[in-house]
């Protein structure tokens, strides 16, 4: 009898309750269904502890998702970790990270949300430290430290909550009080940017990049980065009552920013890391202009292509001996047919080509930003946001699959079967996956009127971003690369805009001189005499007193003896 595989196993049962997750979410669509369980956990007197589930639609299409890209994730991982010791802890750990997603969308009810919540940071921090090297462990350092900010604001908005008498949220989608709600909406947004990384809180993502590639791909499509999206979708309907202008505008500036880095990048995953981010900004930006569902369902569109660029894209780092810079590839297409060509359909469909998965959300976005009234700035940074995505992901394209002959020398081109199998579903639903959802979520067309000038724009800019990506990376005998003539501006913009600067050193320089001060002043200063080596002088000059007349006990007895002696004949 053969030995079933810990990793096929795995990734067996969570494809059967994924597929199984959503069917169930598409049922409760159809018929407009929600369950809401209550679990009593104990009971005492008349005190009770419960744990709370909701599903509805939302929690279990998300769910469903989740769930088959982790078990494609899985699967790859048993060919990508094969070599490794630690491959087990591995494989509970990706679990973990799945259960605590899972936890997360399945509660109506903020201390639950957190335990979901407060499980990724976790064990996110456990799969960045995985390699356990000096990077990684900055990076992991980086990232447990910014997501512990959100997770304040979690605990924050439970003590806020406090005020109501439950921290079910479900309860309050229809109760607007000016005073004590916006303070609770404002720390679900501020939990929700740090976990989606938003711009002040963005440099963490990249550096996320320390973990292994199966982790990257679970973590930049459906669970890690999404978590803040989707919960800011579930309070959408508090959103409503508050100007969200300035936390639009955050999230335009996240979507261009990133943007923008990806075309001044040359590591493979951090280009890839950018463009998620630029994806984020995108579902942020169209939720605060007041459209959750489109956000929601641009969340499930982006998860199908995004996973499936990450596993191609660590099957070409893989190939390179675990080289991630882009100008050691070239002319991989000869090598890596298949792979390359779920690579490329996974970036047409980022770029929103039409009848892509990714091209439903994408416009649709765009048209309903368009119809909503919103100043120029916003409508062109949106657009440029568009052509900027085409531009990154034609210059990953040219510079992975043609340019560049003389790459490495000690490179191992081969095509694992069980990486190919696991990028074959994840391809169906990166082609035909924004057209079923789009079916499925809603029910009946809306009808936008457009003049065919504004009708085409987002096409218009897909294309032309396309076509400056490869004009940029192109390079000729006499002419030089385009970013070595800026190098300034390139330098601002691939290092996003200087942000990893003033989350490490620049954050932290100043508290460690403030603390050098202290501890000359107090720990070295004064405190040292009063609190620290004070009492032990004070103490060691008394017991030497004590002893000096324990020492000489009998002669001072008899000096006593004649003092007392001589004060009574007086």
């Amino acid at each position: 009898m053969s030995k079933v595989s810990l990793y096929v196993l795995g990734s067996f049962l969570l494809f059967i309750s994924g597929a199984s997750s959503f069917l169930i979410g598409v049922y409760f669509l159809v018929y407009d269904y929600v369950l809401f369980l209550d679990w009593e956990i104990l009971s005492l007197n008349s005190c009770s502890v419960m744990m709370t589930f909701l599903f509805d639609w939302i929690s279990m299409i998300f769910l469903g998702c989740v769930f088959i890209i982790s078990s494609m994730v899985v699967y790859y991982s048993e060919s990508y970790m094969g070599s490794d010791i630690f491959k087990s802890r591995f494989y509970f750990l990706v679990l973990m990270f799945v259960m605590s997603m899972m936890m997360m969308i399945v509660s109506p009810n903020l201390m639950s949300i957190l335990i979901g919540w407060d499980g990724l940071g976790l064990v996110s921090y456990c799969l960045v430290i995985y390699f356990q090297n000096y990077k990684s462990y900055a990076a992991g350092m980086l990232t447990v430290l910014t997501n512990r900010i959100g997770d304040v604001a979690i605990l924050l908005a439970i003590a806020w909550m406090m005020n109501y008498g439950s921290w079910h949220y479900i309860f309050y989608m229809n109760l607007w009080d000016d005073t004590w709600m916006s303070y609770l909406i404002l720390l679900i947004i501020l939990a929700g940017f740090t976990k989606s990384a938003q711009i002040p809180f963005s440099s963490w993502l990249p550096a996320a990049m320390a973990a292994p590639t199966p982790v990257s791909a679970l973590v930049h499509s459906s669970t890690l980065v999404t978590a803040g999206v989707y919960l800011l979708i579930r309070f959408s309907s508090l959103l409503s009552n508050l100007n969200c202008s300035f936390f639009l505008l955050l999230s335009v500036m996240t979507m261009f920013m990133a943007g923008l880095g990806a075309n001044f990048e040359y590591d493979l995953k951090k280009i890839i890391a950018l463009s998620t981010l630029s994806q984020l900004g995108l579902m942020m930006s169209i939720l605060f202009i007041g459209y959750p569902i489109l956000a929601f369902f641009h969340l499930l569109t982006h998860a199908f292509f995004k996973a499936l660029l990450f596993l191609c894209a660590g099957l070409m780092i893989h190939c390179m001996s675990d080289s991630q810079d882009i100008r050691h590839m070239g002319a991989m297409i000869n090598h890596l047919p298949f792979t390359c060509s779920c690579f490329c359909i996974s970036n047409f469909s980022l770029c929103g080509l039409p009848f892509m998965s990714g091209f439903y959300s994408k416009d649709m976005i765009l048209e309903m930003m368009s119809l909503s009234f919103f100043n120029f700035f916003i409508f062109f940074i949106f657009f440029i946001s568009v052509g900027l995505t085409a531009s990154y992901s034609m210059r990953l394209i040219y510079f992975c699959l043609s340019f560049n002959m003389n790459s490495f020398v000690c490179q191992s081109y081969y095509e694992d079967n069980i990486m190919m199998k696991s990028m074959i579903p994840l391809s169906f639903l990166a082609i035909f996956g924004g057209s079923c959802l789009s079916w499925l979520i809603f029910d009946c067309p809306s009808l936008i009127l457009f003049p065919l000038s504004l009708k085409l724009l987002p096409l218009l800019f897909v294309f032309l971003g396309g076509w400056l990506g490869y004009e940029f990376s192109s390079i000729g005998i006499l002419t030089s690369f385009f970013f070595l003539r800026f190098y300034s501006f390139s330098y601002y913009s691939g290092f996003m805009w200087f942000m990893p600067m003033f989350s490490t050193y620049m954050l932290y320089g100043k508290f460690f001189s403030l603390s050098k001060k202290y501890d000359s002043v107090m720990d070295s200063g004064w405190g040292e005499y009063v609190i620290s080596s004070g009492p032990g002088f004070y103490f060691s000059k008394l017991s030497k007193t004590l002893n000096w007349y324990q020492y000489n006990n009998i002669k001072i007895f008899m000096l006593l003896f004649i003092f007392v002696f001589l004060i009574s004949l007086l």
